[in-house]
C-alpha cells in the first residue's frame, strides 16, 4: 500500500518540467476488490491466488464494477487551469485546490511546444495536424507570442498587487494556461470511468496525458486489476 510516508514517483505529464501527477495515498488493493466480490458468499481472503486473478479478470470483462469501489486513491496534481476545469466536471472525485486568494507566489504557466489546428467537423476538438510556429513573415513564432502574452499578464497582475488590489480580484487577469495544484481523491471504479472518457482520442490531448499517467500510478497499488483493465479495454 502507498501511504503518506511513501509518496510515489512523480510523472512529468506534459514534459515541461512543471506539470506533474503523483500518488500520495492508496487505500486498498487487489485483495480488497476480491473481498468486495466474495463477501456475497461470506468469504474473505488475505492474499491473492490464481482463482482470485481469474475473478478480477471476470469482473473487468463483464463490467461488474462495484467491487472496484473499495480501492481509493489520492493524487497530487499540477496541471493547467483549463485541464482542471474539465477534470472538475467529474463530480465523483473529491478536490482541494490551491487558492490564488491566499497566495500570489509560485506562478507557473504551460507553454505548449506544439499547436494543433481546429477541427472543422467538431467545434470542440482539434486535429493532429500541427501549425507551423511562424505567425508572420517577420513576426514571432506562436510559442513566442504565447510567452509574450503570458509575461504581459503576469506583469499586469503584479502591477495590480502593487496598486493595492486584493489577490482575489487581481487574479482575474491571469490566463488559462496558469498552472494550478490540487489533491484529488477517487475510488478505482470512478477513476476508470474518468480514464475511459479522458483517454479517448476525442478528448483534449493534454487531459489524455493526465489520464494515462493516473492509470500508470494506479497500477502500483492494484496491478492485477489494472492489468485486466488494460487487456480488456485496450488501454
Amino acid at each position: 500500500m502507498v501511504n503518506n510516508q511513501s509518496i510515489s514517483e512523480t510523472i512529468d505529464v506534459l514534459g515541461d518540467g512543471k506539470s506533474f501527477v503523483r500518488l500520495i495515498n492508496a487505500m486498498g488493493s487487489d485483495v480488497d476488490v476480491v473481498n468486495g466480490a466474495r463477501v456475497s458468499f461470506g468469504k474473505r481472503k488475505e492474499t491473492l491466488d490464481n482463482n482470485d486473478r481469474v475473478l478480477i479478470d471476470y469482473l473487468v470483462k463483464h463490467r461488474h464494477t462495484s467491487p472496484f469501489e473499495h480501492v481509493t486513491f489520492t493524487f497530487h496534481v499540477k496541471c493547467p487551469l483549463f485541464v482542471t476545469r474539465q477534470w472538475h466536471r467529474h463530480r465523483t472525485w473529491s478536490y482541494n485546490e490551491i487558492s490564488r486568494r491566499y497566495t500570489s507566489v509560485g506562478l507557473d504557466f504551460y507553454i505548449p511546444k506544439a499547436y494543433r489546428q481546429q477541427a472543422e467537423s467538431n467545434r470542440q476538438a482539434s486535429t493532429d495536424e500541427l501549425l507551423t510556429f511562424q505567425t508572420g513573415a517577420a513576426g514571432p513564432t506562436i510559442q513566442d507570442a504565447v510567452q509574450d502574452h503570458t509575461d504581459g499578464a503576469v506583469a499586469f497582475y503584479n502591477r495590480l498587487l502593487e496598486m493595492g488590489v486584493a489577490r482575489e480580484q487581481a487574479r482575474m487577469v491571469l490566463p488559462q494556461n496558469l498552472y494550478t495544484e490540487m489533491y484529488a481523491t477517487v475510488n478505482l471504479h470512478n477513476l476508470l470511468h474518468f480514464i475511459e472518457l479522458r483517454i479517448h482520442p476525442g478528448a483534449q490531448w493534454e487531459i489524455q496525458q493526465y489520464a494515462k499517467a493516473l492509470l500508470d500510478l494506479a497500477e502500483t497499488a492494484a496491478p492485477v486489476s489494472i492489468k485486466a483493465i488494460r487487456e480488456h479495454r485496450g488501454w
